[in-house]
């Protein structure tokens, strides 16, 4: 255990938006004793049709924001930040941190038979081929197959879950990464877990979806035991939640993320 980290502080998890609260929510469930403090950059969003210079110095600021709040781990929950800044938040943290590209990579080849993965992303996230390396670097027999879905955080954010524009997109986008004969799809954006279902209907039931959320929340589960980090106490979490615009729309969208009310949400100015 590193002794400068407080095993009863919060964990820090940040997003260029809304995104990343289904990682919160993953790890709610998961860990329901330890306390979450959230960044979502809900001024700045999308980040994933920004260049590479400009996310690395946003997430340079929001990394700087969380330290300051004395967090034990940081997540990044944002496939683009991690995809192009992942090595600028290790340089930075005293704390150990964790990205949503790494825990997604491990969960598609756990879940692939074939070792043919489809990946679907922002255009940013894709064409950083942060997943390829990251797959490739366990298993360099893997075959993929990446596709840009630029529509997608939009349609989510707009509550088009099912929408009949939705659908056709998803058929569009996904056209050719099925021709691919692909067994395993890696959600490779923090929203894309809300459309589970009509991309489950879209890709059939041969095609697992891996939703790096969910993976997560169990590599944090295990670093925090790893490194003697669970919360000792068993009061009741503290959640709270920072964005740099317009709180009441981040809570209208969030809520529907996190499936509860989100309470204690404040505005940063970075």
């Amino acid at each position: 255990m590193n002794p400068t980290l407080d095993p009863s502080s919060p964990i820090g998890v940040f997003d260029s938006g809304v995104g990343g609260l289904t990682v919160v929510r993953a790890l709610m469930e998961r860990l329901p004793f330890e306390s979450i403090y959230y960044f979502g950059d809900t001024a700045r969003v999308p980040y994933g049709v920004k260049s590479v210079q400009t996310i690395a110095h946003y997430t340079t600021q929001i990394t700087e924001f969380l330290l300051e709040k004395q967090v034990k781990l940081l997540i990044i929950a944002c496939n683009t930040m991690a995809a192009v800044s992942a090595q600028v938040v290790r340089d930075l943290s005293p704390a150990p941190v964790l990205d949503v590209i790494e825990a997604g990579a491990l969960a598609a080849l756990a879940a692939t038979e074939s070792k043919r993965i489809g990946v679907i992303g922002t255009p940013t996230t894709i064409n950083s081929n942060a997943y390829a390396r990251a797959i490739h670097a366990i298993d360099p027999a893997a075959r993929l197959t990446s596709q840009a879905c630029a529509l997608f955080v939009p349609l989510v954010e707009e509550g088009w879950l099912d929408h009949p524009v939705t659908q056709l997109t998803t058929q569009k986008y996904l056209r050719p990464v099925l021709s691919e004969n692909v067994d395993s799809l890696v959600l490779g954006c923090t929203h894309y877990p809300l459309l589970k279902p009509l991309l489950q209907d879209v890709v059939g039931p041969d095609v697992r979806l891996v939703d790096s959320a969910s993976a997560m929340a169990e590599r944090t589960a295990a670093l925090l035991t790893d490194m003697n980090l669970h919360n000792p106490r068993n009061t009741p979490p503290e959640y709270r939640y920072w964005v740099t615009d317009v709180p009441l729309r981040f809570q209208t969208i969030g809520e529907r993320f996190m499936g509860r009310a989100l309470n204690h949400v404040h505005v940063a100015a970075l």
